[in-house]
C-alpha cells in the first residue's frame, strides 16, 4: 500500500452549469482555482452518459453509452494533475426512472442539474503510468 498524509486546505461549493459537460466542469473548477489535489462528492442529473468500465484481462476502458436523462443517486472522485494537467477521476452511480441503477468511471455526461462539494489538499497529486495495471496511477 501507498498512502501519505494531506493537509487540508479550502472548500468548494459548486453548481454545474445546465449543458455543460459534467467531468469537464469539476475541472474548470480545479483550474480557476489552481487546485491541484482534492476530493469531491457530487449529485444532480444529466441528459445523457458515457460510462467506462475497465477490463483487466485486456488493460482497456470499455466504453457505454446512455442516451437518456439519469439521476445521478451519487459521484465521487478526486482531482490529479496528469500529463501536467487537472484531472477530474470521476465514479457515479446513475439511475433510471425504474430505478435500475448504472455505475462506472463517468467519462463524460451533459449537465441537467449538478451540485459539486470538492474539500482541496496543500500538497499536489500527480498520477504516472503503472506497468501492472496499466493504469495511470498516484506517485
Amino acid at each position: 500500500m501507498d498512502y501519505r498524509e494531506l493537509s487540508l486546505d479550502r472548500e468548494f461549493l459548486a453548481r454545474l452549469e445546465t449543458g455543460a459537460d459534467w467531468r469537464e466542469e469539476i475541472e474548470s473548477l480545479a483550474v480557476e482555482e489552481e487546485v491541484d489535489a482534492a476530493w469531491f462528492n457530487a449529485m444532480g442529473a444529466v441528459q445523457d452518459a458515457v460510462v467506462w468500465f475497465y477490463d483487466q484481462q485486456e488493460g482497456e476502458y470499455q466504453s457505454v453509452e446512455f442516451e437518456e436523462p439519469l439521476e445521478v443517486a451519487a459521484c465521487v472522485g478526486n482531482v490529479s494533475l496528469l500529463d501536467g494537467e487537472r484531472f477530474a477521476h470521476t465514479h457515479a452511480v446513475l439511475s433510471r426512472p425504474s430505478g435500475q441503477s448504472l455505475a462506472g468511471h463517468l467519462d463524460a455526461a451533459t449537465v441537467f442539474a449538478g451540485e459539486v462539494y470538492m474539500r482541496t489538499f496543500e500538497e499536489s497529486l500527480e498520477r504516472e503510468y503503472d506497468e501492472e495495471t496499466d493504469l495511470d496511477l498516484w506517485l
